[in-house]
């Protein structure tokens, strides 16, 4: 079994030594991402439904080469919203997030014109609620916050220069983030 796990890890590394040229992400890079999210844990189960698809943009700083050869670390910010409601027999609630927060990530280059990635998101989630229907029972409106946090995966494929197309998996405001992201 060790020989299998060290012959896997000696081909992902050749392989990864093969295809990887340049990295794709550098020490002096600005990166803006914007994105459209798909499938929320902080909304589901039956009667949930969302009002506003989750959406985000993050900003990327390049701030050092050369971790693991040819990785790098970027870090930045992000700001998302969302917002969903459930409802039953004409009565609910609808529920808003909003997220703002620092992140943090390591690049590494797998593929030529791929930037891979992986990383952490720490900030505040400015939560509220509101009660609706055509007989509120008790007229609610709510506020509520507290720090929000997530790990990720993504990858930019870029098309040229300065364009990519994202894609990033993780357990923030959605499961999955689709985007575009430009580089300047």
């Amino acid at each position: 079994m060790k020989k299998l796990i060290l012959l896997f890890v000696a081909v992902v590394f050749s392989l990864s030594q093969m295809f990887a040229q340049e990295s794709t992400f550098q020490k002096g890079d600005k990166v803006v991402n914007i994105a459209v999210g798909f499938g929320s844990g902080l909304y589901t189960g039956s009667g949930y439904t969302t009002s506003v698809p989750p959406i985000s943009g993050s900003f990327e700083i390049g701030v050092k080469d050369g971790i693991i050869e040819k990785g790098s670390i970027g870090v930045g910010g992000i700001i998302a919203y969302g917002a969903h409601k459930w409802e039953y027999a004409g009565w609910g609630w609808k529920y808003t997030n909003f997220i703002i927060g620092a992140r943090g990530s390591f690049h590494y280059p797998l593929a030529k014109k791929l930037d891979t990635y992986t990383g952490l998101i720490l900030g505040y989630n400015a939560v509220t609620a509101k009660e609706f229907g055509t007989n509120p029972i008790y007229d609610y409106n709510s506020q509520s916050s507290g720090v929000a946090y997530s790990w990720y995966v993504g990858a930019r494929y870029y098309f040229s220069d300065k364009f990519a197309a994202l894609g990033e998996l993780g357990v923030g405001i959605s499961y999955l983030n689709l985007g575009v992201a430009l580089k300047f």
